[in-house]
């Protein structure tokens, strides 16, 4: 089916959010000065655009190429990220002050869809108790690693480079009972280096993508499985996806498409020398 007839809608979704301020999110430093309901709703009409089966990935590229979409694209992206950001930092801070931190976890806005990443990334590696898993950007909320601990029993180590976020994500992870199994280290890629793992994993979000991969590349063993989380077909107007060019010099071994309201594409890749 033709993505045509969702240009409209895409330029109207866009228009409504611009109204919200641009500015006040461009660093994410004002979680509480935009209605969530209203922004919310607003992208649950794109999801409906970004879960459209039917649009092929060729026929997809023609809104992600379009110069005129950019614009439209980049603003319902920066709204994607920040509402991703703040929703998170609202449920660790539930979750500390909660009489029942494991079931305030559970109501968190995309747990099922984390839940979906787990099934498809638990194709992606050998999961067990004996393997070190390392999460690059790991947030307020390291669900990843929650999940990953509590099903496989693996030792797991999050990278944050903001400290403020790497401390909250630290509460979350001590009011759950999971420090002795979950480290959060402040740092940015390269900290890898001083790090022993056996699987090492790339947050979709996880900027600059250039630089971040570049210095992975460099630093990770060719025998590492390296799990990367991006967006393809029409959920890529979520979130640029992830390019040739910044994954060059790797190998894609395995790619799985998003499972139900799953947004991530998962893939795995290994280095090549």
């Amino acid at each position: 089916m033709s993505c045509w007839k969702y240009w409209p809608k895409i330029e109207e979704i866009a228009t409504k959010l611009e109204k919200y301020g641009v500015e006040e999110i461009d660093d994410l430093s004002s979680l509480n000065s935009v209605d969530l309901d209203e922004i919310i709703n607003l992208l649950d009409e794109i999801e409906v655009i970004a879960h459209d089966e039917t649009i092929d990935f060729d026929s997809a590229k023609h809104i992600l190429d379009d110069e005129k979409m950019n614009k439209a694209l980049k603003l319902i992206r920066k709204f994607y990220l920040y509402i991703g950001a703040r929703l998170e930092t609202n449920n660790a801070n539930e979750i500390i002050n909660s009489d029942n931190p494991q079931a305030t976890l559970d109501t968190f806005h995309f747990y099922e869809r984390y839940e979906g990443l787990l099934t498809n990334e638990s194709k992606l590696a050998h999961w067990h108790e004996d393997k070190t898993f390392v999460f690059i950007g790991s947030g307020p909320l390291p669900l990843t690693l929650i999940l990953f601990r509590q099903k496989f029993g693996c030792k797991c180590i999050g990278i944050e480079i903001q400290e403020d976020v790497a401390e909250l994500s630290r509460k979350v992870i001590d009011r759950l009972g999971l420090s002795d199994g979950i480290e959060i280290i402040v740092g940015d890629e390269t900290t890898i280096k001083d790090i022993d793992y056996d699987i090492l994993m790339v947050a979709a979000f996880a900027e600059p993508k250039e630089r971040v991969f570049a210095n992975v590349w460099e630093l990770v063993d060719e025998k590492i499985p390296v799990l990367v989380r991006t967006y393809s077909g029409m959920r890529a107007i979520l979130y640029a996806p992830l390019t040739d060019t910044i994954l060059r010099g790797f190998h894609k071994e395995i790619m799985l498409l998003p499972i139900g309201n799953t947004n991530n594409t998962s893939v795995l890749l290994r280095k090549v020398v």
